[in-house]
């Protein structure tokens, strides 16, 4: 898990709400980048470590949607928060179904605009723990052999040893076994915590 301070990507046109921001956020601790169009910071180095995004709706070149598209096509799930002074609801609805955390119009008050900053922040911060965790469930999966993901299959599906060796045509013992193996290595302590376990990696 990255110990990275978390930082606030800004991207606005408008110089002066550029170094409003900037001034804002620095007053509560927060680092922040700012940026004049979205290309800028399409060029910077990914950021490991909590971010989110203020990012304007009309920018030149690239607009604030294109860019909120380009980032969810590439992978990138940075959260954002939208700022607008043309605000409407066609354009407000669109960004919140692609997943904006918020969509204020200017003007907005300082503390909604960091209201929505630690909301986004916390919903990055829960992202990146849910990765790591999963990262590391996929990788005790792959330490077991193909028999022991077969035998969690059948014991997730709610089978007990003896109707497990019978589909695997082998010995209770034998499946007991193989059934020890794949909660010690997935390091589960219940049949409920091996489910969990399961339906995080999305097994087939």
């Amino acid at each position: 898990m990255s110990s990275a301070e978390p930082l606030v990507f800004v991207i606005d046109d408008d110089a002066g709400v550029r170094a409003s921001i900037h001034r804002l956020l620095k007053s509560v601790g927060l680092r922040s980048e700012a940026f004049a169009a979205a290309q800028d910071f399409l060029q910077r180095p990914s950021h490991d470590g909590p971010s989110c995004l203020i990012l304007d709706v009309r920018l030149p070149g690239i607009s604030g949607l294109e860019l909120q598209r380009k980032l969810i096509q590439s992978g990138v799930n940075t959260p954002i928060i939208f700022i607008t002074g043309h605000g409407d609801i066609p354009t407000t609805v669109k960004a919140m179904k692609s997943g904006a955390v918020e969509f204020l119009t200017k003007p907005y008050s300082d503390q909604e605009l960091l209201d929505a900053i630690q909301q986004a922040l916390e919903h990055d911060r829960v992202a990146r723990r849910r990765q790591v965790e999963i990262a590391e469930l996929q990788h005790r999966f792959e330490r077991l052999t193909a028999r022991e993901r077969q035998v969690m299959k059948l014991v997730i599906s709610g089978m007990p040893n003896k109707e497990i060796a019978s589909v695997l045509g082998t010995q209770e013992i034998t499946a007991k076994v193989h059934r020890s193996q794949v909660m010690h290595k997935m390091k589960a302590t219940s049949l409920v915590e091996l489910c969990r376990m399961a339906e995080k990696l999305i097994m087939d």
